[in-house]
């Protein structure tokens, strides 16, 4: 059986999460030698969306494509980024006039993979249903490796989208929450599954963010400007190994790499 792999790097958060990927990727492409490289990248300028410049240069250290979510726009700069063919996606279950695409394709050594990008609709506004969109997707494309990031807050409905495309997909990778979980496994057809594929930026934080800040808006209920959080850096991700010919997942094991903890 010939096998390849895929590497998901879960959202990069700011400066720190930026500098940690380019850190860490050698090291990680060294051991496991995989054939595509994913990352999410909403969060890569200052905690909140992603610019063109933050995109080329992730391009220019080995990264394949890059997916989005919610704060796809929140960096007016990207739109026309988005619309110019590049390896980089933005939620599809949103209006089709808005810039930029939901799904691209990357192809290497002979192999299509399929990436797609859809946002959860529970405690997430203006998204559109993804599974109705996720079954118009999949009937218009013949490539048997497909990578959905499903970008939400829910781990319910995670759950229940990787139930739903078992044996449909190469692969249902969570992002959003920045929290990694531990509930990696190949489903019984077939498909790679974790509800969240966790956060690479700043450990120390709340969810990237300078948790001196969270704790004041937690005790007083009052808004406040986040800012990234400062100190020690992590990297969160997957590695999938799958079938080359029938484009099945056959293991998914977490990525966790920091100061204190490597498993790389």
């Amino acid at each position: 059986m010939q096998t390849y792999k895929i590497i998901f790097i879960g959202d990069i958060f700011g400066k720190p999460g930026r500098k940690v990927v380019e850190r860490i990727l050698p090291d990680l492409k060294e051991k496991h030698q995989p054939l595509f490289t994913i990352v999410n990248g909403e969060n890569a300028a200052s905690g909140k969306g992603i610019t063109s410049a933050i995109a080329d240069h992730l391009f220019s250290i080995g990264v394949d494509g890059i997916t989005l979510g919610n704060h796809a726009f929140a960096k007016k700069e990207i739109y026309s980024y988005l619309d110019e063919g590049n390896y980089i996606i933005r939620p599809n279950n949103i209006p089709a006039m808005a810039p930029g695409k939901g799904f691209m394709d990357i192809t290497k050594d002979g192999i299509k993979l399929y990436v797609i990008n859809l946002c959860g609709r529970i405690f997430m506004n203006l998204y559109d249903d993804p599974f109705a969109n996720i079954d118009s997707i999949l009937s218009n494309t013949d490539s048997k490796h497909i990578l959905l990031d499903f970008h939400g807050e829910a781990t319910s409905e995670k759950v229940t989208m990787g139930w739903y495309l078992d044996g449909k997909v190469t692969a249902v990778l969570g992002t959003h929450t920045h929290v990694q979980t531990a509930d990696e496994r190949v489903l019984p057809k077939g498909t790679a599954y974790i509800s969240d594929v966790g956060m690479t930026g700043p450990r120390d934080g709340v969810i990237g963010v300078d948790r001196f800040i969270n704790i004041q808006r937690f005790k007083t209920g009052l808004p406040a400007a986040f800012e990234v959080a400062s100190g020690d850096s992590q990297l969160s991700g997957v590695v999938i190994e799958v079938d080359k010919a029938s484009g099945k997942a056959l293991s998914i094991e977490r990525i966790l790499w920091s100061g204190e903890h490597s498993e790389i």
